[in-house]
């Protein structure tokens, strides 16, 4: 059984180790963030504060949206966006990586306290039952100071995360 987190496109392309993770996993991304690999690609605001990193992310999510945009990952893509909360099957991200698309409905249930996208990591991650991978400390403090009944897990911690499923489930 593969590990699941509910995760943002975008870290795909910043963090590239986690499309080469050591043991199966499937990361739910909503379709959302997916569109706004479109927005941060043709930005001209820089997504890392290095000239070098920023121009290798920027590449990273190019190839990203180009593989999302090949005929059967897009015909999976669009097979779940007529109805809502419905997933994608998965698209193979490597040996040992794979993404399915879940068709997100933000429903403003968190208010002010969480931006739309941010709510449909929070409100996937509650119906899929499957905790949350992000690089902002920023929101996972807002998680928790909350109380939103979610697990959430730094990226920085993805290994961790990955044997806390491992060694929770042969428990």
């Amino acid at each position: 059984m593969s590990r699941q987190f509910v995760t943002e496109a975008v870290m795909m392309a910043i963090y590239g180790q986690l499309l080469v993770p050591r043991s199966p996993v499937e990361y739910i991304v909503p379709y959302t963030t997916v569109m706004e690999l479109y927005e941060l690609r043709d930005s001209d605001e820089p997504l890392m504060s290095h000239a070098e990193d920023d121009q290798h992310v920027k590449l990273k999510i190019r190839e990203l949206i180009a593989y999302f945009e090949e005929p059967l990952n897009s015909k999976k893509i669009n097979r779940c966006l007529n109805i809502p909360w419905a997933k994608s099957s998965g698209i193979l991200l490597g040996s040992h990586a794979q993404i399915t698309i879940i068709n997100g409905v933000d429903n403003a249930t968190y208010g002010e306290a969480f931006d739309p996208i941010e709510t449909e990591l929070l409100l996937t991650s509650q119906r899929e039952k499957v905790p949350i991978l992000t690089d902002q400390f920023e929101l996972i403090q807002r998680i928790i100071e909350g109380g939103v009944p979610v697990q959430v897990y730094d990226i920085d911690d993805f290994d961790f995360a990955m044997e806390e499923e491992t060694f929770r489930s042969s428990h």
